[in-house]
């Protein structure tokens, strides 16, 4: 364990450090630092992430301004979640920020790793939750492309949350190809296929199910399922399990040299997966057979995986949230050649989105810079004046600059039956402990409650404040979205996996 860094020497100079009270440091890197803390105005356990000198290099700049913009947009129980993030002290010289993240134990890389007595029950939950998550991230158009264990973070209760958006892209019809795939690095041994030598012209969601199979495999056996060493190597693990392409597939890749390579290579008959892995559940491996298939047009979207025989009793595809399409004016700055100060005011912009009353006081400013394109708070921005009911007056002045959202919205109608990981502080142990969960099967659907609301993706608003009822094509940070049914799934199985200390190489976010 990393030993505990001075408060101070942590918070720098932001105004807000007295809102959180620093327990320990938890990870290092060439990012920064990740503490956990507590915020000290709700008891929440809170994960802070401050991420050192983020402007040297433009091209990480723009990676973290990706990474907040769509964790902002993407609002899932299976998605991390931002919290908050700090106000800078200058708005124009600002090198570090410190974003508030829901606190995790672990990430799934060390559950695989420290616990070999993975049982069945914890395969196919763990596997549920990937795909659920992945139906949402896709129904919005966005690809992941860095799907990985280390990517998945885990909690004691056996909730698996996807983080790491940096790499992930929105995709639009007019998106050319070259700005959308430009710096594809993803890890080796998930990466599909048709990334590895650039098989296909036009890209799917289909890349990141080829890594959630990848991961699946993982889980099931302990060891990654193709720890290629470069990406002839890579290619040459992935026929040695799954068989040379067909024709059919080889003739529909446009890269001459990767279609010679393929044509080239001898004839390898696939193995059986049932040979491969022989006390694997059958209906597992019919879908994980689907999950990596070579060809990405037979892999099957996350909503038909969520279908497949292997989750009955347990999935509802139905009930599970879709979202819609991010609007392409979020990520107009995808195809700007940007300067440092660019990305600077862009992130300093987002940020501002969970602080309301600063970001009204910014728009109102004359001495702001101009955005090269409209930006979703200028979407919002007559809404939130007259729902304040402050048009033409003076702001009402609260006492706090900045407000979580749980302050914000006021008061949150709740469920005394549901329980809310989100509000939930789980407390470390000093060694691994597996519980068996029970049987999908044994589950009952009329004990589930309906989340109808959530089927459609539209999460119902259940605050009585009026500042919660925004509307915007961007969604904000200080909107209050209550979701009803969410967890119930993880309570009803009830699982248990204890986890080691805090992993010291910056797993948690």
């Amino acid at each position: 364990m990393i030993q505990n860094m001075p408060f101070k020497e942590f918070f720098t100079e932001y105004g807000e450090a007295n809102l959180y009270e620093i327990q320990e440091v938890v990870g290092k890197g060439s990012y920064g630092v990740v503490a956990a803390a507590v915020d000290t105005h709700t008891g929440e356990k809170v994960a802070i992430k401050k991420i050192n000198d983020i402007f040297e290099h433009v091209c990480e700049a723009t990676r973290i301004l990706r990474e907040i913009k769509l964790l902002r947009l993407l609002r899932h129980q299976d998605i991390v979640e931002i919290k908050h993030i700090m106000l800078p002290p200058c708005r124009r010289e600002f090198k570090d920020i410190y974003v508030v993240f829901e606190l995790m134990e672990t990430d799934l890389h060390h559950v695989i790793k420290t616990n070999d007595d993975l049982t069945p029950g914890h395969h196919q939950f763990f596997l549920y939750q990937l795909l659920r998550a992945l139906k949402y991230i896709h129904s919005a158009n966005v690809f992941h492309r860095d799907l990985k264990p280390k990517n998945i973070l885990a909690n004691a209760d056996c909730k698996l949350k996807i983080c790491d958006f940096g790499l992930a892209r929105a995709s639009f019809g007019d998106a050319p190809s070259a700005v959308f795939w430009t710096d594809y690095v993803a890890t080796r041994w998930y990466r599909a296929p048709e990334l590895c030598g650039s098989f296909f012209s036009k890209y799917t969601p289909a890349i990141d199910i080829w890594s959630i199979g990848c991961i699946f495999a993982e889980m099931v056996t302990g060891k990654p399922l193709f720890p290629g060493k470069n990406v002839v190597h890579q290619l040459e693990l992935i026929t040695d399990l799954l068989g040379t392409p067909s024709l059919e597939a080889i003739l529909r890749i446009r890269n001459d040299k990767a279609r010679r390579y393929l044509s080239s290579m001898r004839r390898k008959a696939p193995i059986p997966l049932s040979q491969r892995f022989p006390n694997v559940d059958p209906l597992a491996l019919r879908l994980l057979e689907r999950l990596i298939a070579f060809d990405p047009k037979d892999r099957p979207s996350a909503e038909e995986a969520l279908a497949d025989p292997y989750f009955y009793g347990l999935a509802d595809v139905e009930d599970e949230p879709s979202t819609q399409h991010i609007s392409k004016f979020e990520f107009e700055f995808e195809r700007r050649n940007l300067t440092k100060e660019d990305v600077r005011e862009l992130i300093y912009r987002e940020i501002l989105e969970y602080h309301p009353q600063m970001l009204q006081e910014y728009l109102r400013g004359a001495d702001q810079i101009h955005f090269m394109y409209p930006s979703g708070a200028d979407q919002f921005k007559q809404q939130f004046f007259r729902l304040e009911g402050q048009v033409g007056r003076t702001p009402m002045r609260r006492r706090y600059a900045s407000l979580p959202r749980e302050r914000v919205c006021g008061l949150i109608e709740e469920d005394p039956d549901r329980s809310d990981s989100r509000s939930q502080a789980v407390v470390p142990v000093p060694r691994p402990v597996l519980q068996s969960p029970r049987n999908s099967l044994e589950i009952k659907r009329s004990e589930a409650p309906k989340a109808s609301a959530k089927a459609k993706g539209d999460h119902k608003v259940s605050c009585y404040s009026a500042r919660c009822l925004l509307r915007s094509d961007s969604i904000s940070a200080s909107k209050c979205i209550g979701v009803q049914g969410e967890d119930y799934l993880c309570n009803r199985l009830t699982y248990g996996i204890l986890v080691n200390d805090h992993p010291a190489n910056g797993s948690w976010i």
